[in-house]
């Protein structure tokens, strides 16, 4: 959509990741930075003497952990405003001679370099696809990394389970059955269809947990961004079913010695927390019920920043049946 300056929703994301407040949470994520600290500085024989590209560099924290590691040039791009400030950061740390950091968009910068060894980029978003910038780490692997070039993090899995979420539910989505005596059910479906970024508590999760996709940064294409995948979940408990709640994990495989991280309820708090997707049924579920499904994901045709979401399942339980198909849109 555009505004009376002439600005886009693609403007306001790149605008939003000038704001310091956003990589202040970001640099607070111990498991996220340290993750990435440690796959780079403890890994100084892969990285030194290499050339390093930092797609998304925003503060350039990354880069400069590669140049600490003894890389032999960095190049940091970044499109947002940060990256100004970014300069300074480097030349403060007197990096200003191992680092190049250039402010525009992947496709049309002029790279210092024909190629290069290593990318590095912390491209997540929620539900690890949410704002689309892999597609810029792809279009980045392919125009500029060594054939036997390394990307870290190189491989993404993403998680599917069910949680009982009753108390939440009924202050988030019943509430607008009656607003002070009204009906405002158009509003209702509206919230219910927008999946919920939250921190949800691991006691909450009722059901084993399923991986229903697993992403290989290093082969995968853009058109494989967009899918839809079967799951299988079992219940582990007598409860309620009110939700589905999907996370991702990360794991950088080129290190001597594997590194990983969960952003699953189970694992240590990062600022991804969890999507939740509220079900229109409430499922009365037996311990050792089955609920088969598949969830389909791709980009926004308005936005492709925003993700359409679809969940459909079924279940025969011991004591409730139920089938479903639930179109969420995350924006």
């Amino acid at each position: 959509m555009a505004t009376e300056k002439g600005m886009t929703s693609k403007d306001y994301y790149f605008d939003s990741y000038a704001h310091f407040g956003i990589h202040e949470e970001m640099l607070k994520d111990e498991v996220r930075t340290m993750s990435y600290r440690d796959s780079i500085l403890k890994n100084r024989a892969i990285f030194k003497d290499k050339i390093v590209l930092d797609v998304g560099c925003g503060t350039g924290i990354l880069s400069m952990f590669a140049a600490k590691a003894g890389a032999k040039h960095v190049i940091g791009v970044d499109m947002s405003n940060i990256i100004d400030k970014a300069k300074l950061i480097v030349e403060e740390n007197g990096l200003a001679d191992k680092i190049t950091l250039l402010k525009g968009k992947m496709e049309e910068v002029e790279l210092p370099f024909d190629k290069v060894d290593i990318i590095i980029s912390e491209w997540m978003g929620y539900f690890l696809l949410y704002e689309s910038m892999l597609d810029t780490v792809l279009l980045a692997r392919d125009k500029y990394l060594q054939p036997n070039g390394m990307i870290f993090p190189d491989t993404a899995t993403m998680v599917i389970s069910t949680i009982e979420d009753g108390e939440y539910k009924e202050e988030k989505l019943n509430f607008w059955d009656d607003v002070y005596g009204f009906k405002m059910s158009c509003i209702k479906d509206i919230a219910m269809r927008e999946p919920l970024v939250e921190t949800v508590d691991s006691r909450c999760v009722n059901a084993s947990h399923c991986v229903f996709n697993t992403i290989d940064i290093l082969t995968v294409k853009k058109e494989d961004l967009t899918f839809n995948l079967p799951f299988e979940i079992s219940i582990n408990r007598d409860d309620y079913v009110h939700a589905f709640i999907a996370w991702f994990d990360i794991e950088f495989r080129a290190c001597h010695k594997p590194i990983y991280f969960s952003t699953g309820p189970f694992a240590k708090y990062t600022h991804w927390k969890q999507a939740v997707f509220y079900t229109q049924n409430t499922l009365t579920v037996c311990k050792g019920d089955t609920i088969k499904g598949r969830i389909g994901c791709a980009p926004n045709a308005e936005n492709p920043r925003d993700l359409d979401i679809t969940i459909d399942y079924s279940m025969e339980g011991k004591v409730d049946s139920s089938a479903e198909r639930i179109q969420y849109k995350m924006c």
